[in-house]
């Protein structure tokens, strides 16, 4: 069944901005600028494509308590053994419509290039071949591997813009994974990975029977508000930016 993903894509940016200078040189880049482009994108919308912030979390743990979870009650909180035993681990990897908020996760045993691209072809498959697609993503090696700049390359509706190098806050699909951990799996108890996976799924699909689009709020030192429009945030930036390098001049 294909992905009910909505179409958006930056408007203001233009469709020709991550290959500007080339997908996969990120280190030519300032953080404001590879930042303000990821920002402008997960801002922005358009009718002909699509927006998507592409992440994996690794290494999610099937955990069960030595001993079993006793519930808050008045006068005391919520108790639970620091211990626990560990049934295995899963990879997800995730697909966030930044239009539309929905979640496209598949569940891996190992988060290795060839499982990424296994993701990528997931997302092809059921992505309308009328959008141009937009992909927003961390500098994780497993993305910059050969067999992937050669999928990438066959596929030119594609075009990849990387986050800042420490800087994969900035990409929306990371503060789903924050939610997923928060109210699914922080509390839980998982005998076995299968179990883990359809806590995972039950989630997604929940998630995706009422999504709601984040939206960024900076900090408050940056004084605005992410719109349609992003000119507060990029001309902070901007002038971060600046006065940084004068102040390393005048030492």
């Amino acid at each position: 069944m294909p992905f009910a993903f909505a179409s958006s894509a930056p408007a203001s940016t233009g469709f020709s901005d991550s290959k500007e200078t080339g997908p996969f040189v990120p280190s030519q880049f300032t953080f404001a600028r590879v930042a303000t482009r990821s920002c402008r994108l997960e801002a922005s919308a358009h009718e002909r494509a699509i927006v998507l912030c592409v992440d994996e979390k690794s290494q999610v743990q099937a955990l069960d308590r030595t001993q079993p979870l006793l519930p808050m009650r008045p006068g005391q909180v919520e108790r639970r053994t620091h211990d626990y035993r560990r049934h295995g681990t899963t990879s997800l990897f995730a697909a966030l419509d930044v239009k539309a908020g929905t979640i496209v996760g598949k569940c891996m045993a190992r988060h290795r290039a060839s499982e990424f691209r296994k993701f990528l072809d997931e997302i092809e498959r059921n992505v309308p071949a009328n959008l141009d697609v937009h992909i927003i993503m961390d500098n994780y090696a497993t993305h910059k591997t050969k067999p992937i700049r050669n999928w990438f390359a066959k596929r030119p509706r594609w075009n990849v813009h990387f986050t800042p190098t420490s800087a994969s806050w900035i990409n929306q699909v990371e503060r789903f994974f924050a939610l997923l951990t928060e109210r699914a799996l922080k509390r839980g108890v998982f005998r076995s990975v299968a179990e883990l996976e359809k806590a995972i799924k039950a989630y997604i699909d929940a998630t995706n029977a009422d999504p709601k689009p984040f939206r960024h709020s900076p900090a408050a030192s940056v004084r605005c508000q992410f719109t349609s429009s992003t000119s507060g945030i990029l001309n902070a930036l901007d002038q971060n930016a600046s006065s940084g390098a004068q102040s390393r001049s005048q030492r």
